[in-house]
Formats: C-alpha cells, structure tokens, sequence
C-alpha cells in the first residue's frame, strides 16, 4: 500500500508532541483515527500499525502520536491530569489540520487510558482500546474501570490478550470486549484478527457502515 506521510511537530504544555499523518492519496480523508502508545512503547507496535493500515485502505486518515514525554526520552507518562491536557491540545491541533471529518481515537495499554478519559472532551465518536490495562499486574482491587466508562454514551471497543496480566475488562463495561486467544499484553502474533475486529467498528464509527 502507498501511504502520503506527512510529519508534525505539535507543541503543548507538557513538551512537543511528534505525529506521523497516513493517508493514501491526496484526497480529504472520510475520518480520522488517531492513535498512541503503551508507557514505555512506541507507535511501531504491530497492532497499532495493523489497525492503521486497514483504516487507511478504507478511507481515513490515521495519526501516530508520540507523546510529550516519550519525545523527551521518559517511559513514565507521569500525571494522567498533564498527559491529558497535552492530549487536547494535539487532537485539536490535528483537527485543524486534517478538517471536519469524523474523529475516533484509541490506542494501546497506557494510549487506550488516555484515549477513554478524553473522549468526551473532544468528541470522538468512538474509542478503540488495545491491551486497556483494567488493573496493574497482580492487583485487581486497583480498578481502572471507571476510566474505561468515562467515554459515557460513547462507544468503546476493547481488544485484549487472554493471557493478558492487566486484565481484562468485562463485557458488560464496553461496547464489545474482543479477546485474542493466546497472547498476552503485548501481541505476539493476531494482528490480522485485531484489524478484521476493529475495522467495522472504525467504519461505523465514521458513519461509513
């Protein structure tokens, strides 16, 4: 597939943020799918990149974000009030760039928190939440459910390892729950299956289905 790339410098509060912008063609895309990292990770990671290339084929225009405090070389993302401020400030920059079309955001582990708790913000129209880490390793009584509900009426889909030590969220709590046989936090092989599941969400999402 032949991408137009395009990289951005947006700066924030927290520090400059780095965006990659896939499109294919030059056309104005039918939505927007932004999409961010795990904690220590990066916008490389095989599932995210497999979600962005589907989009891409079906329209959209699909933007990496590094994070402020993963350009400054930090794995800890520090305080979600910071990391979310910063987060609004890059999705509206982004709009500004790409136009009004519809928005959806998500991203892995650490991303998909971020994406959750400023959707209402910024009017997504709906979240995509790979390996959503439900609680740390080994302490279920540390619930971050109330941050996958944040979104409200907006839809969340989640897309997580059986084997994943973060959890896994219930059913009840999303839109749809996916669960990939196998794999733990990090994805070791399904990516195929990721795509195939987030895909008609994207395009239902972007009024496309």
């Amino acid at each position: 597939m032949t991408y137009t790339a395009s990289a951005v410098r947006i700066e924030t509060e927290a520090g400059p943020a780095e965006v990659e912008i896939d499109r294919r063609g030059r056309a104005k895309p039918k939505f927007l799918l932004v999409l961010t990292h795990g904690s220590g990770g990066g916008v490389d990671a095989k599932d995210i990149l497999a979600v962005r290339d589907s989009a891409i084929d079906h329209g959209g225009a699909v933007a990496l974000v590094t994070q402020p405090y993963r350009v400054a070389g930090r794995r800890a993302p520090g305080k979600a009030e910071v990391q979310d401020a910063a987060w609004l400030e890059i999705i509206a920059a982004l709009r500004k760039k790409v136009g009004k079309v519809p928005l959806i955001q998500g991203g892995r582990s650490n991303g998909a928190r971020v994406a959750c708790r400023t959707a209402r913000a910024v009017g997504a129209s709906g979240v995509l939440a790979l390996s959503f880490p439900l609680h740390p390793p080994g302490k279920p009584e540390k619930s971050r459910r109330d941050e996958l509900l944040a979104p409200g009426d907006i839809e969340v889909l989640v897309i997580n390892g059986a084997r994943d030590p973060f959890g896994i969220p219930d059913a009840a709590d999303a839109a749809e729950v996916h669960v990939v046989a196998g794999q733990a936090h990090s994805y070791r092989a399904g990516f195929d299956e990721i795509a195939a599941t987030a895909t008609p969400w994207v395009l239902r999402w972007a009024g496309l289905a």
